[in-house]
This record gives C-alpha cells, sequence and structure tokens, in this order.
C-alpha cells in the first residue's frame, strides 16, 4: 500500500493555515483536477480523491486536531492495519498479529498499547523564511514567529482539571485494549482491539482542564530567534531541535526545520562559493587599459584591465566570494567585463573614430584576424 502523503502538502497550505486558507485552497485544486474537467485522466481522478479527503480532515477542528497530533494514524482507525496477505488473511478477521504471535509465545500485545500510553515525541513543524542575498553569505540572526503545542500551564500537560487527575480506565483497567477471543478455521485465537472508551490511553479524565479541553496541549504564538549560517545557499533546510510541537506524557518536544529563501540580488549571482558580475567598461579603457573599481559584498575594490581586453573577459578576485559553511575559507568573485560600445555619437565623436580607422588602413588584427583566417581555410582561400 502506498504511503499516504501529507494532508497539508496535498492542499498546499501550511501547518498553520486557517479554514479560510483552506477552503480557498480546496477550491482552487477541486476544480483543476474535477473528474468533468479531466475526462478519461484517471492521475486527475485519483488526485480529486486526494484532495476531498485532506480537506474532510483539515476542515474539521476535530479531526484536524488529531491529525496534527497523531498524523493519518488519528483519523484512519484503519492506517497501518494488516491486509490480506501475510498469514492467510488473518486481518480479514480483525486479529491483531501482535496477540497472534504472543499467544504462540506465551505472551501478549500489551507492549504495543504500552508504546501508546507512555511518552510520545511532539510532531516535527516545518516553516521557511526568506533572507537577503548577503545574509545568505555573511550569517545573520533572525526572528521568526511560529505556531505550535504547548503543554497547558493550568494543568502542568496532564489534562485533568487543577485539583484532579485522571483515573484508571473501568472498562479496560487499565490496559487500554479489550481482549477477545476469535474462533477461525485454524482455531481459536486470542485477539485486542483499543479500548473504546479511552481510547487506548488506560485512563480516562472525567474533570477535564477547561483551557485545554483535557489534552495537556493547547496551541500558542512564540518568538524564536534564529541563527543564520554564513554559506547557505536558497531551499537548504536549519533544523531547530526541540522548537517542535511538545511531547506527551513526559515525551520530547519535536523539531522545526526551517527552509531558506535567499532574494535575488541585483548585482550579483551565486555559483557554489563564488559570486559573479557583469562590470561594464568603456571602448577606451578595453583598448588603453584602466584600473576599475568593482562592488563586492566586502566594499568596493579597484582591479587592473590590461590594454587590448576583450569585451567577456573574467577576471577572478580571491577571497572576495561567499563564506563556505563551517568555515574553511571563501569563494571568489569572478568579474566578467562588457565592452559597452555607445549607440549615439555626436559629429565631432564620429569624425574622431574615422580618423582613427583611417589610421588602421586594412590592417587586420586580434580576434577579427583570427576570424578571417578561419573563413579563408574554409573556403579554400
Amino acid at each position: 500500500m502506498a504511503q499516504k502523503r501529507d494532508y497539508y502538502d496535498v492542499l498546499g497550505v501550511s501547518k498553520n493555515a486557517d479554514k479560510d486558507e483552506i477552503k480557498k485552497a480546496y477550491r482552487r485544486l477541486a476544480k483543476k483536477h474535477h473528474p468533468d474537467q479531466n475526462p478519461d485522466d484517471k492521475s486527475a481522478e485519483e488526485k480529486f480523491k486526494e484532495i476531498n479527503e485532506a480537506y474532510s480532515v483539515l476542515s474539521s477542528d476535530e479531526k484536524k486536531a488529531k491529525y496534527d497530533q497523531f498524523g493519518h494514524a488519528g483519523v484512519d482507525e484503519n492506517f497501518g492495519a494488516g491486509g490480506a496477505g501475510g498469514f492467510g488473511g488473518f486481518g480479514d478477521f480483525g486479529v491483531d498479529l501482535g496477540d497472534i504471535f504472543g499467544s504462540f509465545f506465551g505472551g501478549g500485545a500489551s507492549s504495543a498499547y504500552t508504546a501508546r500510553r507512555g511518552p510520545v515525541r511532539g510532531r516535527d513543524l516545518q516553516d521557511s523564511i526568506t533572507i537577503t542575498f548577503e545574509e545568505a553569505a555573511k550569517g545573520a540572526e533572525k526572528t521568526i514567529n511560529i505556531s505550535r503545542y504547548e503543554h497547558c500551564q493550568k494543568c502542568s500537560g496532564s489534562g485533568a482539571k487543577a485539583g484532579t487527575s485522571a483515573k484508571t480506565c473501568p472498562t479496560c483497567n487499565g490496559t487500554g485494549q479489550m481482549r477477545s477471543v476469535s474462533r477461525t478455521p485454524f482455531g481459536s485465537f486470542q485477539s485486542a482491539t483499543t479500548c473504546s472508551t479511552c481510547g487506548g490511553e488506560g485512563t480516562i479524565t472525567e474533570n477535564p482542564c477547561e483551557a485545554c479541553s483535557g489534552r495537556g496541549l493547547v496551541r500558542v504564538s512564540r518568538k524564536i530567534n534564529v541563527k543564520i549560517p554564513a554559506g547557505i545557499d536558497n531551499g537548504q533546510v536549519i533544523t531547530l531541535r526541540n522548537q517542535g510541537d511538545h511531547g506527551r506524557k513526559g515525551g520530547p518536544a519535536g523539531d522545526l526545520r526551517l527552509q531558506i529563501n535567499v532574494k535575488r540580488h541585483k548585482l550579483f549571482k551565486r555559483n557554489g562559493y563564488d559570486v559573479h558580475i557583469d562590470m561594464p567598461i568603456t571602448f577606451v579603457e578595453a583598448a588603453l587599459g584602466a584600473e576599475i573599481d568593482t562592488p563586492t559584498l566586502y566594499g568596493s575594490v579597484k582591479f587592473k584591465v590590461p590594454a587590448g581586453t576583450q569585451s567577456d573577459t573574467n577576471f577572478r578576485l580571491r577571497g572576495k566570494g561567499i563564506q563556505r559553511l563551517g568555515g574553511g575559507g571563501q569563494g571568489d568573485q569572478i568579474v566578467k567585463v562588457i565592452v559597452d560600445v555607445p549607440k549615439t555619437l555626436s559629429d565631432k565623436q564620429k569624425e574622431i573614430l574615422k580618423s582613427f580607422g583611417q589610421t588602421l588602413g586594412i590592417q587586420e588584427f586580434g580576434v577579427r584576424k583570427s576570424f578571417l583566417d578561419k573563413v579563408k581555410d574554409n573556403l579554400g582561400l
């Protein structure tokens, strides 16, 4: 069975999207992938079903809360259940394979339920941040706002009203499961199902905390300081440990994965740890040579353009590029000079250039001479 996609990814919304955002995303995608709009397209039909399934969960406060806490398992009672393969289709009889193996070896399936009732790690969160080209190159400190579940301060995360506590479930006596004996063509097998009274928790809260409705967690907004390391690139992810949702029953908090989006720069382009820039120079500077000022990430720098420099020539400025992640020096800056040929000339300037051209006579030199030589060779002249 193919693994289900994250419902937020299906609708293309963030974990913090409100109902209006979710509804708008659903309407847009449902219209795009509706079978009537895509006749004979099986992929569109499957996509449409996936979109509807995601919306049915995220549009319901109750289902969304369960999904945020437990993922697909929280909203699909059949999620992760065994199929008809394996051991002769035992899954069709409602038999828990853990109980079957436990019966064979004198044990039981209580370990699976014990794990559910034990510490639960908090959910990982995902977010993104947009930074400038310079901040990515040199590093920076930023502050972001996130929304996450934290332990309810009023009940200290217990879920019970102050002065009360959770009690052992009378239906399952704290085991979180209901056992029964199933008679099949293969014999009698002991099976277990989740206790419907406590939902497998083993305890019930008769007087739930008003602040968190008995969940032990409440959604809060937090400001978090983030250190952006020098040299990070567009699309890379920073993992902030223990900054996700808080865990339940003493479980650790999840992580926050922060994707970095780098703005484009008006002058610079990045290639690895090198910085590239196109630098226009005049015809006179290219012909006679000159000392040129060029901007870098670290201020203006002078470099020499030798006489006779051709357009598109590259010059390398050592150490003027981007800081390498984790240290280890910096990249270079590559300056490509572009000879700027004037489009409009005064009469006087035209006369000067004509005189200059006459001094050259019919002599061919440089790139033009090389090109003409190749033409002659090719034509057999």
